[in-house]
Formats: structure tokens, sequence, C-alpha cells
């Protein structure tokens, strides 16, 4: 999958949770990444973080995803 269709799909997950404040909706958002997107996924969307567009809390839960 494209950098640019994963990072789109990252940024709908995090409207999604937009109505959880800070932390919760960081939390929110690695949670789902974790459990639903398959692990080939994920690998590729962190690969790609240096060069795609993200909202602050998608942002910063891939750091902490990264960080795993």
């Amino acid at each position: 999958m494209s950098p640019d269709k994963l990072a789109y799909m990252a940024n709908q997950i995090g409207t999604f949770f937009q109505s959880q404040k800070g932390e919760d909706a960081v939390a929110s958002i690695a949670d789902h990444i974790t459990k639903f997107w398959d692990p080939r996924m994920r690998r590729d969307f962190l690969a790609h973080l240096d060069v795609i567009t993200l909202i602050p809390a998608v942002r910063q839960a891939a750091e902490r995803l990264r960080g795993r």
C-alpha cells in the first residue's frame, strides 16, 4: 500500500478519535492501528513517517508505535 494511502487511513482514524482529548486520543489511535492493521501495513506506515503528513495526534501515536 502506498505511503499516501496509509497516511490517509491513519488520519481518518485520528479524525474519528479527535473527540477524545490529548493522551486519550493518542492512545486510542495507537491501539487501533496495533489491533486492526496488518503487521506489513504498520511496518510500511512507520517506515515512511518522515515523508508523510499526519495530524498531530496521529504523529504522536506513530512515534509511540515506532518506539515499541
